[in-house]
């Protein structure tokens, strides 16, 4: 059974900077390709971003390019999402899910989840 569990959402001023963690556990992180996804109030969850099985490849969402980086260390089955410039528009439960299409942008790509972390930015 594969567990997926974020950490390090928060909350932070418009303009701050927050470090997201995925670790995952039951089979090593490699196996997988990455996607971070988030759902705003009153939203749809959507894509963030995505990284490739070796961390080599990686893809995002137009809102967030040029602010956010995701990244992988699989010694450490742990996937990081680095967000740099947030915005109040970036509020959002952020979820981190484990999949085998290459740097899938929608939910049915994903085949694990977890829970999520709330990640509030305030103006």
């Amino acid at each position: 059974q594969v567990q997926v569990v974020e950490s390090g959402g928060g909350t932070v001023q418009a303009g701050g900077s927050l470090r997201l963690s995925c670790a995952v556990s039951g089979r090593t992180s490699s196996s997988y390709h990455m996607g971070w996804f988030r759902q705003r109030p009153g939203k749809e969850r959507e894509f963030v971003c995505a990284i490739s099985r070796s961390g080599g490849v990686t893809n995002y969402a137009t809102s967030v390019k040029g602010r956010f980086t995701i990244s992988r260390d699989n010694a450490k089955n742990t996937v990081y999402l680095q967000m740099n410039s947030l915005k109040p528009e970036d509020t959002a439960v952020y979820y981190c899910a484990a999949g085998v299409s290459p740097l899938g942008n929608i939910l049915y790509d994903y085949d694990y989840w977890g829970r999520g972390t709330q990640v509030t930015v305030s103006s």
